[in-house]
């Protein structure tokens, strides 16, 4: 049998729920050889067994091995992820995309490369989903909706039909999205909250209805 070897960069909160869902994958069906964690030595030293997974060491070991594996991201900060891609990218690394089994899609939907979909999550009909994106646990999207690169979507949101995500969002806990509304780049929108307005780029945006609290940096 063979089965794909990958990495998961990142092992803390999330990347060890990422190890999990690829664990529900192979339990329903054999897919992945799961290799071990990329992480920076400083936190978590190479050999060290987490989930019983192995960490393997950082980016220099992902230079080693390019050809040999492909990776997924497991870190939940949206700019954070995306350097870590960019610079996993430059060694020539692959990517990969996967959905938990308890998670319930269409067939039109679209996905791009690296995106993780967790359980309890349920998607509807011609959805978009960038490349890097997170949807946590138990979260909706309403059809037509865009969730753009390197979107992250924690557990227990609810995203309304025709909503756009620009890249870079994140969504907290518990929010909802009305229909048709978009959040801008590298915005947040903090748990709990309600947008029934447009959030523009780089603003936290938290309460109910969610309004604009402070601009963020641009990266």
């Amino acid at each position: 049998m063979n089965l794909q070897k990958v990495v998961i960069i990142g092992a803390g909160g999330f990347g060890r729920e990422v190890l999990d869902v690829l664990e529900a994958v192979n339990q329903v069906s054999p897919t992945y050889e799961i290799t071990g964690f990329i992480t920076d030595p400083e936190y978590q030293k190479p050999g060290e067994v987490i989930h019983d997974a192995p960490v393997l060491g950082g980016f220099d070991w992902l230079a080693a091995h390019a050809a040999e594996v492909k990776a997924i991201c497991g870190v939940g900060s949206p700019s954070t992820r995306q350097r870590m891609i960019e610079q996993a990218a430059k060694l020539g690394i692959g990517f990969f995309s996967v959905i938990h089994p308890r998670a319930i899609t269409t067939r039109w939907m679209t996905m791009g490369e690296g995106t993780i979909i967790t359980a309890g999550c349920i998607l509807t009909n011609n959805i978009t989903l960038g490349d890097h994106v997170h949807l946590n646990l138990d979260c909706t999207v309403g059809h037509d909706a865009v969730l753009e690169d390197f979107v992250t979507v924690s557990p227990g949101v609810h995203i309304s039909g025709n909503v756009t995500l620009k890249s870079g969002s994140f969504i907290g806990t518990g929010a909802n999205i009305i229909e048709g509304k978009t959040i801008g780049v590298g915005s947040v929108v903090g748990a709990g909250s309600v947008v029934v307005k447009d959030i523009p780029d780089h603003v936290t945006a938290v309460g109910i209805p969610a309004k604009p609290i402070k601009t963020n940096p641009a990266d």
